[in-house]
């Protein structure tokens, strides 16, 4: 007899293709904006609703000014690219047609920090949460596990809130049950590592052996600062960040969790003092910003053996 074996778990591009495929045939209210990227994905769904598939073309400003018309039309528009063109190069667009104007939508962006190494620097966005972090109202989810993205997905559909899903190709074994607060994953007294979607794999290979808290997020905006402060007040209050994106983009919302307490805050994440020029591949990069299991070792142990000196 065969042993049964588990689903295949499906890339989060295809999850997301597929749940705003079938929204759009039971939610009139529902429209997709795109920029050409993934817009092969959508064929079946313009054919069935020609007009609540929007391809705008090359054409990243204009692609969340449509979508800032239809949400002041009542729509809700789903817009999607890679993640440089849809958060860095419109981001004045974002600023005044959607935030200014007080409407919503559903951002969803792939590529990650450095997922597409091979296209360049072009493709790498890993300043996008931190941009979004100059705005206010955003919810920024990034999910570790496909499973979660299509969750959080399909929560975002049903809201008029503006929201930000950050797919990527590097993913957590397992998924777990998402919501606003961070996970306790594994407790320990000698410090806190918070980790943030797929940064969870490295750092539980990282910590391995090591008394510390590990904290998960796929949800970081808003920031569960009452999660970190209840983590940090039961350990040792040395608080380490592992984010897939810029390096120190939430540490100020840790320093402000923790403001009445003595406490220290390591930020790891994409490097701020090097521009990398080799293209190279994902796991390369993932290495050259300390991000891999080892540097990420190396990083948390030397934190931690400094404290209180």
């Amino acid at each position: 007899m065969t042993a049964p074996t588990e689903p295949r778990t499906r890339p989060m591009r295809e999850e997301f293709t597929d749940i705003v495929g079938a929204a759009l045939d039971a939610d009139p209210r529902l429209a997709v904006v795109l920029a050409e990227i993934s817009a092969d994905r959508f064929t079946g769904a313009a054919a069935r609703h020609p007009d609540r598939v929007i391809n705008v073309g090359i054409r990243e400003q204009a692609l969340i000014g449509v979508a800032g018309g239809l949400a002041l039309t009542g729509m809700r528009p789903v817009v999607h690219s890679i993640a440089p063109f849809l958060v860095e190069r419109p981001f004045e667009q974002l600023k005044l047609d959607l935030n200014h104007q007080g409407v919503g939508a559903v951002l969803v962006s792939t590529g990650a920090s450095y997922d597409y190494p091979a296209a360049g620097r072009t493709h790498m966005a890993p300043g996008d949460v931190a941009l979004l972090d100059t705005l206010p109202d955003w919810t920024v989810h990034v999910p570790g596990h496909p499973r979660e993205f299509a969750e959080l997905l399909s929560a975002a559909l049903l809201t008029d809130d503006l929201v930000y899903l950050r797919m990527s190709e590097r993913t957590n074994e397992t998924p777990f049950p998402v919501g606003r607060r961070f996970r306790v994953v594994r407790e320990g007294r000698s410090g806190v590592v918070l980790a943030v979607g797929p940064m969870l794999r490295p750092v539980l290979a990282a910590t391995a052996g090591l008394d510390v808290t590990v904290l998960y997020a796929a949800t970081v905006r808003p920031f569960d600062a009452a999660g970190l402060r209840a983590a940090a007040l039961a350990a040792t209050p040395d608080v380490v960040l592992v984010e897939p994106y810029l390096r120190d983009t939430s540490t100020a919302a840790a320093n402000a969790a923790l403001a009445d307490v003595p406490h220290r805050v390591l930020g790891l994440g994409v490097r701020r003092d090097a521009e990398l020029r080799a293209y190279g591949t994902a796991d390369e990069h993932e290495a050259a910003h300390g991000l891999d299991p080892a540097g990420l070792a190396r990083s948390i142990r030397g934190f931690l053996a400094t404290g209180g000196r």
